[in-house]
């Protein structure tokens, strides 16, 4: 059983911080460019539809496995590494971060896109590129930690 929560937990966290990395690092950039405010902001709003689908699967994958694995191999928190620790609560801070922007910059973006309020639209869609970039870089952060925390 621990196999398999510890495989869910990697791949869920692939999936996010991967798909975080590509948003930020390579589609914001191309649509910035390529594409007019009115239509950058629709093709967000659909490409996040999309993508959150994926996320609010993972934020209950995530913990799920994580405290599976906490009390299956380690009898709880009290026998935990720094490394397993700071895992924990970088977590719980990304799970945050999104919950933050899917009730509040993600839902102002789109209502405004649906009342055609595009500077009220792309002023909610800087907010969210800022959650984005910060969970992201603690994203990664965790990734650096699992994967070498335990050495050390």
């Amino acid at each position: 059983m621990i196999a398999i929560a510890l495989a869910l937990h990697l791949v869920a966290a692939i999936i996010w911080v991967g798909g975080m990395f590509y948003a930020y690092m390579i589609l914001r950039p191309v649509a910035a460019s390529q594409l007019e405010p009115p239509v950058r902001l629709k093709l967000w709003s659909e490409v996040f539809q999309r993508f959150f689908v994926w996320v609010w699967s993972i934020v209950i994958i995530i913990p799920a496995t994580g405290y599976y694995m906490i009390f299956a191999n380690w009898d709880g928190f009290t026998n935990l590494t720094l490394d397993i620790h700071t895992m924990h609560v970088l977590g719980i801070v990304m799970v945050l971060l999104y919950m933050h922007l899917f009730f509040a910059p993600y839902r102002r973006m789109n209502q405004a896109l649906a009342e055609n309020k595009i500077e009220e639209a792309a002023n909610s869609l800087s907010q969210i590129r800022i959650i984005v970039m910060v969970n992201m870089l603690l994203g990664i952060t965790v990734s650096v930690v699992a994967s070498a925390g335990r050495y050390w």
